[in-house]
């Protein structure tokens, strides 16, 4: 009988061609993550991970780190991942509940960048796999697995990226489904870790642990191939009895990018406040009330979107990431979210903590989320002069229903320049977007690290 795993790699392994839109919305995720990666590099967070394996990182290393050093392929992943994750501006993807690209690309990237003869079809193309794995494997223990508490970045993430790794490889359908279970033994990630470093850590953990276990299958290393769906297996373990499993998996036509896509973050927090900045603000330019003239704000989210802001007075910029209150209030008052937003100073402003109080956030009740995936976010608005204002949003502003227009995305990814002090005016966003046509990505990568830092 054909186990969950081998269903996946097959369908990797066979799939040898994309649409135009696909290859589209691959590329545009690959360099927005690239764009978060650079912005991230300087982070404390990731400079904190190069500090612990400082004896790892010299010239001699054969993968690119995001600063313009080396390092070996996992030490590479792991800060690389860590960085694309750490200002959580990185982009989502539902299906796995994931931050997908932040440990997909990483895991590509420390491969790519050491050798020559990959090309930038290749990184595309294995882009996609590890997407379309990621998708497959939380098809069987989502939304559960996240409401239990795991983290899908590091779990979901994980496994999908090793197909990914393995198809840069050139691996067979055998060996993409050794990589994915081997992968599943280091799926590990509480969502508990939310609003301190060890949350990005987490990204970049997966993606090590992707090339790892890439590696592994490689040279012969094998584990159970139905450890997905066996007892003590993953679903039975991380999703409980609420997962649905796998047996209504099936693949279409159209790649999953094409028919869910992701979502493209327009602010640099966690997705659990995306949707209620974004209709909070769609009621201010409507109304043109100020922050001054709000009475109350009452939202209403859902039950994991509550348990992941669980900060509404944070004291440090991390947990500033995960407020409802910092970050709704912030947005009505500067009427945009910017990383300068989130800095020890920033979010002590005095504006910024006089709405604070008046923002309260409720969620669904268990009862109400049966049967449904997502729910939309409300948002209650009360203004001192007697008007009440109402509004909801199911799909925050960069997904497919409310896709970014391609001067939003350049302006992103030089925001994410301009913030890490590298050259803002060159060709690298052009550069990398005609990734899928160059011959050796590693040149690719050499030349735009080169241009961000004349």
């Amino acid at each position: 009988m054909t186990t969950v795993i081998e269903k996946i790699a097959a369908q990797l392994a066979t799939r040898k061609s994309f649409s135009p839109l696909a290859l589209q919305r691959a590329t545009e995720a690959i360099v927005d993550t690239i764009g978060c990666m650079l912005a991230g590099a300087n982070d404390e967070t990731p400079r904190a991970v190069m500090r612990a394996f400082a004896n790892d990182i010299s010239e001699h290393g054969g993968s690119a780190l995001v600063d313009g050093s080396k390092a070996s392929a996992s030490i590479a992943a792991l800060i690389n991942g860590t960085a694309a994750h750490c200002l959580d501006y990185d982009d989502n993807f539902h299906p796995a509940r994931a931050h997908a690209s932040a440990v997909l690309v990483s895991a590509l990237l420390s491969l790519a960048t050491a050798d020559y003869g990959i090309t930038g079809r290749q990184f595309v193309h294995a882009y996609l796999a590890g997407l379309e794995a990621q998708a497959a494997v939380g098809f069987g223990v989502i939304p559960s697995h996240y409401n239990r508490g795991w983290h899908g970045t590091s779990t979901v993430g994980a496994i999908g990226a090793a197909a990914g790794v393995a198809v840069l490889l050139g691996l067979g359908r055998d060996q993409i489904a050794q990589a994915m279970s081997i992968a599943t033994s280091s799926a590990c990630g509480p969502k508990g870790q939310f609003g301190t470093p060890a949350k990005p850590l987490h990204a970049g953990l997966a993606a090590r642990n992707a090339v790892e276990a890439a590696l592994l299958a490689k040279a012969g290393v094998a584990g159970r191939l139905d450890i997905l769906e066996r007892s003590q297996g993953f679903r039975d373990l991380f999703g409980g009895g609420a997962a649905t499993g796998w047996d209504a998996l099936s693949f279409g036509h159209d790649h999953i990018i094409e028919t869910r896509g992701l979502v493209t973050k327009q602010h640099p927090c966690c997705a659990s406040t995306h949707r209620a900045i974004d209709a909070a603000r769609e009621l201010q330019d409507q109304y043109g009330f100020r922050a001054e003239d709000i009475r109350s704000i009452n939202t209403k989210v859902g039950i994991s979107a509550m348990d992941n802001l669980a900060y509404p007075d944070p004291r440090d910029e991390m947990q500033a990431r995960f407020s409802m209150q910092y970050c709704l209030a912030t947005a009505l008052v500067h009427r945009r979210l910017s990383l300068g937003d989130f800095t020890p100073s920033a979010i002590c402003r005095a504006d910024i903590r006089q709405l604070m109080p008046l923002i309260s956030m409720s969620a669904y009740t268990a009862a109400e989320e049966v049967g449904t995936e997502r729910l939309p976010h409300q948002v209650d608005i009360h203004l001192n002069d007697g008007r009440h204002l109402k509004i909801e949003r199911l799909h925050a502003d960069g997904s497919i229903q409310k896709p970014l227009g391609s001067a939003q995305r350049q302006m992103k990814f030089a925001d994410c320049l301009a913030w890490a002090g590298l050259n803002a005016d060159g060709d690298a966003w052009q550069r990398l977007m005609g990734v899928e046509d160059t011959t050796s990505f590693r040149s690719l990568w050499a030349e735009v690290s080169h241009s961000l830092r004349r």
